[in-house]
């Protein structure tokens, strides 16, 4: 399987703001504290005004995180880095956290607001470099909520390995530190203590590029009750850490090819269904592969989309430029958004 590099920390250039989001204490550069509270934060769960099938939205239920300024965008949104004990797997790593500007619009002060997990590629440790204001994901999507194409996400960005030697294909290997149990459960749990969500899969999905897509991939096909898309990009579809050797029950458990035609042979109902926007670039290798895997799991209530990137290669910003193209509405049509208040 090719890894995507790592992209090399950044200092990210503050640039003048505009209307600030994101409340912040004391300076407004790098390392400087910065909250997500908004009036009317709680601990309670409540029905988001709108619609009757709208789902419920949970207000945060703490513990309340410490969070640090890790970038600054144009807009004057904040994206935050906390460091997360997880309660569940044992591991404690770094998670970057992004709002848009829409979270903290009064209109939507009761509302949750779907989720966008974002998994990079290469080692993932000891930095995600979806934290980088360089590749634009974040002002993208900003962009993006406000022409209509993709709903305004939460986009929160967890290491995706517990170190840089070896690469754990975001599951629970035995005898290893769960990741898997590190990206499904806790972190979603931490993202529930600061944030308003929604209750529902309906607010959750993932996207990642090269082994973070296969994390996210799997993720979604392993765990559909609580996650429902996933945008993969230049995925590899079948385990291969090297950490599976003498587990082999416990690599095909955790096998998206497996976990899809499982999934692709129960009934095509709401409940089951999910829906796996995969992009690959004109320029790497792979796209026979995953013509394969939406041949033959792309089934039922397995539903499946191929956005090619013309031009593009085995690199996080051909991957954007995807998203743009097509992914990122495909996928924000299957979810949630938030709910103005009446």
């Amino acid at each position: 399987m090719t890894r995507l590099p790592r992209v090399p920390r950044i200092l990210a250039t503050v640039l003048a703001l505009g209307a600030t989001a994101a409340l912040v204490s004391g300076c407004s550069g790098e390392g400087a504290p910065v909250t997500f509270d908004t009036p009317g934060s709680g601990t309670t769960t409540l029905r988001a005004k709108g619609p009757a099938n709208v789902p419920e939205t949970v207000l945060p239920t703490g513990p309340k995180a410490s969070f640090t300024t890790a970038n600054t965008l144009e807009d004057g949104t904040k994206i935050g880095v906390t460091t997360l004990a997880g309660a569940k797997s044992g591991f404690t790593g770094k998670v970057w956290v992004w709002a848009p500007k829409q979270y903290f619009d009064p209109k939507y002060a009761e509302s949750g607001f779907p989720v966008l997990v974002a998994l990079p590629g290469g080692n993932g440790y000891p930095m995600n470099y979806w934290m980088g204001t360089d590749l634009k994901l974040q002002s993208s999507i900003s962009t993006w909520s406000q022409e209509g194409k993709s709903l305004p996400f939460i986009v929160v960005m967890p290491v995706l390995n517990p170190d840089d030697k070896f690469y754990y294909d975001g599951s629970d290997i035995p005898g290893q530190p769960k990741m898997g149990t590190w990206l499904t459960e806790d972190v979603p749990d931490f993202v529930r203590a600061n944030f308003r969500t929604f209750a529902s899969r309906d607010g959750w999905a993932f996207m990642g590029s090269s082994s973070g897509a296969f994390a996210g991939l799997k993720a979604v096909l392993q765990r559909p009750e609580k996650f429902k898309a996933v945008i993969a990009s230049g995925p590899d579809t079948v385990p291969d850490s090297p950490l599976w050797a003498g587990h082999e029950a416990e690599r095909q458990a955790n096998n998206p090819e497996k976990l899809a035609k499982a999934l692709g042979a129960k009934p095509d109902t709401g409940k089951n269904r999910v829906y796996l926007a995969f992009q690959i670039g004109t320029k790497e290798s792979g796209m026979g592969r995953l013509k394969a895997f939406m041949r033959d799991y792309g089934k039922g209530p397995v539903k499946t989309r191929l956005q090619v990137i013309q031009g593009g290669g085995h690199n996080a910003k051909s991957y954007v430029q995807g998203m743009e193209d097509g992914s990122i509405a495909w996928i924000s049509r299957q979810m949630q958004g938030p709910v103005p208040s009446s």
